[in-house]
């Protein structure tokens, strides 16, 4: 797994960098500010610590603007610890809210209680049949025979979702839910942009047409 530090207090994201490597996880460190949404999204991570009070950035501002692109995990680190901003980065999109002064300890065990909850429904098994082809879910890839598309996170999940019901009407709300934990933290457009980007890459491996939409109902995978 990888933890992401977006944080610009030098000592402490070196502090932390070491001390999450100890505890068995790779890390990255956003320091391009500025640019801190698109670093992010090339970065790959599997969670990301996002301090509010950054150079040439707002924290709340980039965890905005990353929920309607990821599914990242997203804890706020902050010592603007007040409950306007708690609430803010909650409905933005943030996973957990931290205060400064931390112990390095506790912050271990609120990103693994997040981890946790986020990954928990796919680690259920590493495969699941989608009709005449499969989700890979250990390498988040559709294969059918000897082709294969990649799936971003959010992609997977969705199919994951669609495969476990397959052959019955999924409800947005529901792929909303099985995604993110709560519909309050998803801007509605992006789960079309992923069902969109989802379709193009199934077509890609001769699968076109699996997912079908029904209209003020959802979506159904044949």
């Amino acid at each position: 797994m990888k933890i992401l530090l977006t944080e610009d207090d030098d000592k402490l994201r070196t502090e932390l960098a070491l001390f999450f490597k100890m505890h068995g996880y790779d890390t990255g460190e956003i320091t391009d500010y500025k640019n801190a949404v698109e670093e992010i999204c090339r970065a790959g991570g599997d969670i990301l610590l996002l301090d509010l009070s950054l150079p040439d950035a707002d924290g709340k501002y980039i965890c905005k603007e990353l929920r309607k692109r990821l599914a990242i995990p997203i804890v706020i680190i902050t010592s603007q610890n007040t409950e306007m901003n708690e609430l803010l980065c909650l409905n933005y999109g943030a996973d957990d809210f931290i205060a400064k002064p931390f112990n390095p300890q506790i912050l271990l065990a609120h990103v693994e209680a997040v981890l946790k909850r986020s990954q928990g429904s796919l680690q259920e098994t590493e495969e699941i049949s989608c009709g005449d082809f499969i989700l890979d879910i250990s390498r988040s890839v559709a294969k059918a025979g000897e082709q294969e598309a990649d799936l971003t996170k959010n992609e997977s999940r969705i199919l994951y979702c669609l495969a476990k019901n397959r052959g019955k009407i999924v409800s947005r709300d529901v792929i909303i839910n099985d995604l993110w934990d709560s519909e309050l933290f998803v801007d509605d457009n992006t789960l079309t942009v992923n069902i969109t980007r989802l379709r193009a890459k199934l077509e890609s491996i001769g699968r076109k047409g699996v997912i079908h939409t029904k209209r003020g109902q959802g979506y159904l995978l044949e």
